[in-house]
């Protein structure tokens, strides 16, 4: 078998609660993603550096990263490990900014790019849902944090001594008549009302209103809701390169 070294490829990693997504970008252009664990991103990175020509990468991560990872990179590409201090492309309005998550600034930084001049709702429903609002004026005004719909079907097994684990699964009708189809309905059903409910207030309080639908549940979730919404599933992904490109324009 001949591998094709793609040249100047930009190497993407986005760590979150769950999981891990590498992703390879030639300029704009996705090219491949990956997911991968703790256990087997180090192995996937120094192949994907065997197989093609990276020139550039970005980390943005939720929670420690090894040193392992960050020497290699550091040692082999135009490397960069997105935190706090970073300079993000929007003004930070946000009371406590060294608090508020990465993934979330980074998500942030996506709208503006992609949707300048405009007021975007950011939601991404992964293992948390985290609303992100951003001006036109290119203002991070901050948003709201609740539970996912993995950590709402694991809260009522935790903290009950009846309810049964359930895997997610689209209620038959909102109204259940055994106990899995209630819970079912609670969860995945009370997550679209809350989501539609958010919705409805920033479209109230702010004008031509863009919302941005991403995460893992984001396929799931976005068919169900009743606000147009943008559904992009790779939207923080998209959100890194374009920073990276950013500051290699610097």
């Amino acid at each position: 078998m001949i591998f094709i070294r793609i040249r100047n490829m930009n190497l993407i990693i986005d760590i979150g609660n769950s999981r891990i997504k590498i992703a390879l970008y030639e300029k704009d252009m996705l090219s491949e993603i990956f997911l991968e664990t703790d256990k087997t991103v180090l192995k996937k990175i120094k192949k994907l550096f065997k197989l093609h020509q990276i020139s550039s990468s970005i980390i943005s991560t939720v929670k420690d990263v090894s040193s392992e990872i960050t020497d290699y990179l550091q040692e082999n590409s135009n490397f960069i490990l997105v935190n706090h201090k970073f300079s993000f492309p929007f003004k930070n309005l946000y009371k406590t900014p060294k608090t508020v998550g990465v993934d979330r600034l980074v998500l942030s930084s996506a709208a503006v790019m992609l949707f300048p001049k405009t007021n975007v709702l950011i939601i991404d429903a992964g293992t948390c849902i985290t609303y992100d609002f951003v001006s036109k004026d290119s203002e991070y005004f901050g948003g709201a944090i609740s539970p996912g719909l993995k950590i709402r079907y694991k809260s009522l097994n935790d903290y009950t001594s009846k309810l049964p684990l359930l895997d997610l699964k689209q209620p038959k009708s909102f109204i259940g008549n055994t106990t899995e189809e209630s819970i079912h309905s609670g969860v995945v059903n009370g997550t679209l009302q809350e989501i539609d409910g958010v919705i409805n207030q920033y479209k109230n309080k702010f004008s031509h209103l863009t919302i941005v639908l991403t995460g893992g549940d984001a396929k799931f979730l976005s068919k169900q809701l009743k606000s147009s919404i943008f559904a992009n599933q790779n939207f923080l992904l998209e959100g890194l390169n374009k920073l990276l490109i950013f500051n290699d324009n610097k």
